[in-house]
Formats: C-alpha cells, structure tokens, sequence
C-alpha cells in the first residue's frame, strides 16, 4: 500500500504537469490533505486519533493481504452526479485509485514470480514501498485553515475532526522532512519487487486520476 510520500509525490506531479485548473481542483491544499484522508482514522497513519473507523469501511474495500479499494464505488457514491464537490472529496478519491492500482499491481506481480500473498511477500512489499518512497522529491505539506476544517468537517463519509486534522498535518510533514533527510538518488536495492514495477504502477495511476478528475470537466 502506497505511504503518504508516495501519496504527496503524486499529488506534485498531478499539479506540476497537469496543473490544478484541468483538474477541476480549486484549493490545492485541501487537494493534498484529501489525498491523505482515507488513512486518517485507520489508526496506523496518524497516532491517537479521537476515534478509528475500520479500514473496509475508508478504503471502501475488504480485509485480505492485498486489498483493492473500490475507487469507482467511492466516485458513485461521493462525486457522480454532484455539483459542488470539495478537494478533499476529490483527493480522497485519488488516494484509492493509487492504492488500488499500486495493490493491483503488486498481486499480479507476486503471481507472476510463484509468491503466495502471505507473511514474506509482506515484508518484501513493505521494504521495497518504503524504498521507493524515499526515491521520490517531495515537499508539499497540508496547513491546517479554516477553509481546510471546513471541507474537513463536511467530508461526506465522516467528518474528520480539527484536532485529528492537525495530527495528520504534522505526521506529513514529519514524512516530507524524513523523505528529504534520507533521499535515495540512485536505484535501490530491492528485494522483491523492481524499479520497472514501480515505474508501470506510478505511470497508470497517474493517468487514471488525471482521466478520472479530468472527466468531470
């Protein structure tokens, strides 16, 4: 599953080629808080959160070793239809396309090399996204605004909290200045999966949010 580095270099490269206008973001900040929110109440992401709500019911998906959220349930449900639909809905939404098709990605791969999803492929899998993850140039960090509590308070599936919202501010910018501190420039040496992999995966969720937020224009 994609870490919240992974999560925030998309999100800069979705406004750095695509830009905010042709995405139909209007607050980029709240575009980038929304990209983060799903793992906000999951309880492994943002410590001591005022409550939890299980992963099946953020990540619209079920509990197996490689879930695949239902990012097109989450669009019918939250954006299809709708006239005013906010930047964290719509980051929210990215968030699962990303771990879907990163997690779609992983369990074709593990099936193509003989590995059975279980205790070792976790291990490589986590070792290898963490690897990644630090190949990755990123500095954006959500600031907590009113406009930001707004949408935050309104985000349809539940509301997120200001006192949770300012944990997860400041657990992303703990990542960003961790990513920055301990950036890999070269290839790493990965265990499991591969630099091409990663490449594929990062390429096809990338288009498929811009042809998704794109699609409402």
């Amino acid at each position: 599953m994609p870490s919240w580095n992974i999560h925030t270099a998309h999100v800069e490269r979705l406004l750095r080629e695509e830009g905010a206008a042709a995405l139909g973001v209007r607050d980029e900040n709240a575009f980038l808080l929304g990209n983060l929110a799903p793992d906000i109440y999951v309880g492994y992401m943002v410590p001591d959160t005022t409550f939890r709500i299980d992963y099946k019911l953020t990540h619209h998906s079920i509990r197996e070793h490689i879930p695949l959220p239902r990012y097109d349930e989450f669009w019918s449900y939250y954006i299809a239809g709708q006239d005013d639909v906010s930047d964290v809905v719509l980051g929210a939404w990215a968030h699962l396309v990303a771990d879907h098709v990163y997690n779609a990605h992983t369990r074709a791969y593990l099936a193509s090399i003989g590995l059975e999803p279980g205790e070792r492929a976790r291990v490589g899998k986590q070792g290898d996204f963490a690897l990644f993850g630090r190949t990755l140039d990123i500095s954006l960090v959500p600031h907590v605004d009113e406009a930001l509590m707004e949408q935050c308070a309104a985000f349809p599936p539940y509301s997120i909290l200001e006192r949770d919202l300012r944990g997860a501010a400041d657990v992303a910018a703990a990542i960003v200045r961790r990513n920055r501190a301990g950036h890999i420039d070269s290839v790493p040496a990965y265990q499991l999966l591969t630099a091409d992999f990663f490449e594929v995966a990062r390429q096809e969720a990338h288009e498929t949010i811009v042809r998704g937020l794109s699609s409402r224009l």
